[in-house]
């Protein structure tokens, strides 16, 4: 997969932070979760620590009794955090499948940070899949205190580029997700298919699932990853299975009740 919709580089989760000295949140999780990886299961907790870090995506961290230590090699790497102190790292083993300072862990934590003492945390990335309960969790822990919601609507959008209508509909899905701009999920039925080409390009979002993408050509313009759609979405927005929504920051205008959406300032912007 070469394109991240939620690359963990790039996007900075909103959190409820507690108080302007305390700026991050280490709370325990309800959820099972369990990380694979070459045909093992690395981490398997129903006690997972959550940690949320303002400007960082969620992490999980799992009690080391509760990780195959046995397929941990101590490394000499490390880094440093202002808040949690001096990180250990491991790297994982399975056979002949390695994955190089996958694991890491802060053995003496700072005493105004988490106490992360005990716990082990995975990079996502790393790992082959992960799973909350008995299903696929993509890109990164989930935030409890971020809102994703699809609401039906007749509103007239309308979506153009090169002077050509790529989409018209007065029957989107529109879903609001915390931080985000809103996305206009379209029916293909009133979507300018011919004008769209199917690629390569895939990526996963925590709270949706893993996305395909389109390109647009229109006379000698070629426009990549221009569209995207959740063939099968994540039960949270099940509703939005194989519509398709353009990025408003790629499109040279987006309609909604015949006003023009004002474009979004977002990474995803050419």
């Amino acid at each position: 997969m070469d394109f991240h919709l939620e690359d963990i580089n790039l996007i900075k989760s909103p959190l409820i932070v507690p108080s302007p000295s305390q700026q991050y949140r280490w709370e325990p999780s309800p959820r099972r979760v369990r990380a694979m990886f070459g045909g093992e299961t690395i981490a398997d907790s129903t006690h997972v620590m959550l940690l949320l870090e303002v400007a960082h995506l969620p992490v999980y961290y799992f009690p080391w009794a509760n990780v195959q230590g046995h397929l941990l090699e101590r490394t000499d790497y490390t880094t440093e955090s202002p808040l949690k102190g001096t990180a250990s790292y491991w790297t994982v083993r399975v056979g002949d499948r390695v994955a190089e300072n996958a694991a890491w862990s802060y053995e003496t934590p700072l005493p105004d940070g988490p106490d992360l003492s005990g716990y082990v945390a995975l990079y996502w990335t790393e790992m082959d899949t992960w799973y909350e309960e008995d299903e696929r969790a993509f890109a990164h822990a989930r935030d409890p205190y971020k809102l994703v919601d699809i609401r039906q609507s007749t509103r007239h959008v309308r979506i153009e580029l090169e002077g050509e209508t790529l989409a018209e509909t007065h029957r989107p899905k529109l879903l609001f997700e915390t931080g985000m701009p809103v996305r206009y999920y379209i029916p293909r039925e009133d979507v300018r298919m011919n004008l769209l080409e199917p690629g390569e390009t895939h990526s996963q979002c925590a709270y949706k699932g893993e996305a395909s993408y389109y390109s647009a050509r229109i006379g000698e313009r070629f426009l990549g990853n221009v569209a995207w759609y959740y063939p099968e979405p994540l039960a949270l927005v099940a509703p939005i299975a194989n519509l398709i929504a353009f990025f408003q920051e790629r499109v040279d205008a987006v309609f909604v009740d015949d006003e023009q959406v004002e474009r979004p300032q977002t990474q995803w912007a050419r």
